[in-house]
């Protein structure tokens, strides 16, 4: 046993054993040093105290969605609704986010410059494109890193509904990445203690956990060694909280889940704002199957169904509870979907970085405001570009993260939030 304990190999595999065990999650292989820089640093302002950031995962078609083209050819056969926002239209496939529309800042001149799937979910969850020398930390990891935890019982940040290629704490120390939870419905797994075993049994067994390890932790002084023995710490301290019965949508009367959808995407938003109401302070929320290159239209008429009805049902859930100033919602995707429609391939859509759409609500951002302009086809920005830096800034922005602040990796090389993009101040109220 001794032999076993004091060889790194066998003892990452049996503390990533514990850690699935306890918590149903893993840890990184390696967590390197990190640092701030000299520099202070600017500290920005924004009222989101937690963030809802919704990733339609394969590149939603910002024409059949949030910029219609009415009387365009490349419009197709969607039709365009009108808003509780004046000057505001959606499509047909959101007639519940219709109603929601003056609670939302619509920006329809987001520009990619990744094509792929791979290589645009990176940039839009870092700010940074994607290279083989370094990970760097998607924007959760930021919001931990920068601030902390609201809730010292709860994780800082949790990604719901698969990872979505988030790349979650990059260079960071692996503390700073997301908790995953797979199906929003079956909560926060093996986070209670087996049948039979009481706390103090438990903390026996821990005590003499820490006795084992005290001489590998005295022979390897490490970042990743200490970083193994805060994750047990965290671990047991959320065990033990009262919040932890946040992840049970159980709790929930069955009109308020009916409200948000009985599928993943639904039950995610709802349990996004059961973690919001704890002080969770970023939630990330996946939906795949956004990749219409076949049949764009019949997919659409599937997909937006839920989407709609859990996105309006989740802005309004925060409306009527008072946190939607405190709660900036996002709904991103990594780009839109061709203008032209692709007839052979049964009225399909291929990829399009050039020109696409994400919607900001709640977090100090204006409602029923559109910023930015695309060309009478959608083919084009004409009018005040977003970048995809731009648009990470923005989000750090209105959580009050300090944009120029330089966190050195391992190779002493300097990073900030959103790389050298600045924030959309039209949008913030």
């Amino acid at each position: 046993m001794a032999y076993f304990l004091q060889q790194p190999s066998s003892r990452r595999n049996f503390v990533s054993g514990v850690a699935k065990s306890m918590l149903g999650v893993g840890i990184l292989p390696c967590l390197p040093k990190v640092g701030h820089a000299a520099r202070p640093g600017r500290t920005t302002g924004g009222t989101a105290k937690s963030v809802i950031y919704i990733y339609l995962s394969g590149g939603m078609s910002h024409i059949d969605s949030f910029d219609p083209k009415p009387g365009s050819e490349t419009q197709g056969p969607v039709e365009t609704l009108n808003t509780s926002a004046d000057g505001v239209r959606v499509s047909q496939y959101f007639p519940q986010m219709a109603k929601q529309m003056h609670h939302v800042s619509v920006i329809n001149s987001l520009n990619s410059t990744a094509g792929a799937h791979a290589q645009g979910r990176y940039y839009m969850h870092t700010g940074y494109t994607l290279r083989g020398t370094v990970r760097h930390p998607d924007l959760g990891a930021w919001s931990s890193y920068h601030l902390g935890k609201r809730n010292p019982g709860l994780p800082a940040n949790v990604k719901i509904g698969g990872n979505s290629d988030g790349n979650g704490a990059g260079f960071m120390e692996s503390s700073h990445g997301a908790v995953p939870i797979g199906d929003p419905s079956a909560g926060l797994q093996y986070s209670q203690l087996p049948k039979g075993v009481d706390f103090d049994r438990f903390n026996r067994r821990m005590t003499r956990l820490k006795r084992m390890n005290k001489r590998f932790t005295d022979e390897y002084d490490t970042k990743q060694a200490r970083a193994y023995a805060s994750m047990y710490d965290e671990a047991v301290k959320l065990m033990k909280s009262e919040d932890v019965k946040a992840f049970d949508l159980g709790l929930e009367d069955q009109a308020t889940r009916q409200r948000y959808g009985d599928g993943r995407l639904g039950q995610g938003c709802l349990l996004a704002r059961r973690l919001v109401e704890k002080g969770v302070r970023f939630i990330e929320v996946n939906d795949g199957g956004w990749d219409t290159h076949d049949d764009n239209f019949g997919r659409l008429a599937d997909k937006t169904v839920p989407l709609d009805q859990s996105l309006s049902a989740l802005i309004g859930d925060l409306d009527e509870r008072g946190l939607l100033d405190d709660t900036l919602i996002v709904l991103a995707t990594e780009f839109g979907r061709t203008p032209t429609i692709q007839t052979e391939r049964n009225n399909g859509r291929n990829h399009y970085p050039q020109a696409f759409s994400c919607l900001l609500a709640g977090g100090g951002v204006k409602g029923g405001y559109v910023h930015g302009k695309t060309d009478e086809e959608g083919r084009e920005v004409i009018e005040d570009l977003v970048t995809v830096p731009d648009f990470n800034a923005t989000i750090g922005h209105a959580m009050g993260l300090p944009l120029d602040k330089k966190v050195m990796s391992p190779e002493m090389r300097p990073f900030t939030v959103g790389d050298k993009g600045e924030p959309v101040l039209k949008v913030f109220s």
